[in-house]
C-alpha cells in the first residue's frame, strides 16, 4: 500500500507559532465519585488541546480522540487529570490543557418538610501539563443562589425585591476537595440556596431565610473570598457572581481573585 502523504508534518514558514490547538465540543461519559461514597456517571463536553511550534503546519487531530478512548468508554477523574501528559508524549508538545465540563445532581431535602429532590450544578475541570512543571488543575463549580437587596429591605415598607444569581466559583488546592463542599460554600455566602421541590411550608422558611440575611452582589463574592481564604487547602481562588436583576433591565456582576 501506497504511504500517505502526511500533511501535518509539512514545514510552515510564516514563524507564528500557535498557543493552543485541538479539538473542542467532544462529548464523553464519565465517572465522578461524590462524598456519600457513590459515582455518578454523567456525560462531559470536553475540549484537549496542545501548543504547536512555528515550523509545524498542523498537529494531528486524529491522537487527541484516540487518548481519550484509550482509557476505554468511560474515565474518571484520576484518568482526567492523567490526560495532559499523555497529550504531550503522544503530539510531542510542551504544552496541553484540556477543559472537561459536566452536570453533577445533588439530592437536595427541602428545610422544612424534607421533601427530596435533585438539583443540578455544571462543574468544570481545567488540567494544564507543561514541560517541567508540575501538572495544574483548576476545579469550577456553577452554583445557582438567591440573593435579597439590603438597600431594597433598608427603604421599603413592605418586602425587598429579591432574585436568582449565578456564582461562578473556580479554585486551585493542595489537597482534593469535594464537590459538594464547593458547592455548599458557596450557598452559604448567598441569602438563600436553591431546591428543586418547596411545598407551602418550605416556600414561607426559604423566603424569610433570604429576608434575613440581605446580600449585595459585593457581599457574596465577599463571602465566598472569605471564606476561601479560611480554608487551609485553598491556595487560589477566583470568584464571580452575576445577579439577574428582578426590577432592573441589567445584571448585577461583581468578580474577586486572589493573586
Amino acid at each position: 500500500m501506497k504511504e500517505l502523504k502526511d500533511t501535518q508534518n509539512e514545514r510552515d514558514d510564516r514563524r507564528l507559532p500557535i498557543d493552543r490547538v485541538g479539538v473542542k465540543g467532544l462529548r464523553f461519559p464519565v465517572e465522578v465519585s461524590d462524598k456519600g461514597g457513590s459515582v455518578q456517571r454523567t456525560v462531559a463536553t470536553v475540549s484537549l488541546a496542545v501548543d504547536l511550534p512555528a515550523h509545524f503546519k498542523g498537529t494531528h487531530m486524529s491522537r487527541f480522540v484516540e487518548a481519550l478512548h484509550a482509557h476505554g468508554g468511560c474515565l474518571d477523574v484520576r484518568t482526567i487529570a492523567s490526560l495532559p501528559r499523555e497529550l504531550l508524549r503522544k503530539l510531542d508538545a510542551r504544552k496541553a490543557h484540556i477543559e472537561f465540563q459536566f452536570p453533577f445532581f445533588l439530592s437536595k431535602a427541602a428545610p422544612v418538610t424534607g421533601k427530596q429532590g435533585l438539583l443540578d450544578y455544571e462543574v468544570r475541570f481545567e488540567v494544564e501539563a507543561e514541560e517541567g512543571k508540575p501538572t495544574d488543575f483548576i476545579v469550577t463549580v456553577f452554583v445557582p443562589v438567591a440573593t435579597l437587596c439590603p438597600c431594597s429591605k433598608a427603604i421599603s415598607e413592605r418586602g425587598a425585591h429579591n432574585q436568582r444569581g449565578i456564582v461562578t466559583y473556580s479554585i486551585r488546592s493542595t489537597e482534593p476537595i469535594w464537590i459538594e463542599d464547593l458547592i455548599a460554600l458557596v450557598e452559604r455566602s448567598a441569602s438563600c440556596e436553591l431546591y428543586s421541590i418547596l411545598k407551602r411550608p418550605d416556600e414561607k422558611a426559604v423566603t424569610e431565610r433570604a429576608y434575613d440575611n440581605p446580600v449585595f452582589v459585593e457581599d457574596l463574592v465577599r463571602n465566598v473570598a472569605s471564606r476561601s481564604n479560611a480554608h487551609e487547602s485553598i491556595t487560589w481562588y477566583r470568584v464571580e457572581a452575576e445577579n439577574f436583576e428582578s426590577i432592573h433591565n441589567h445584571n448585577a456582576y461583581a468578580v474577586i481573585e486572589k493573586h
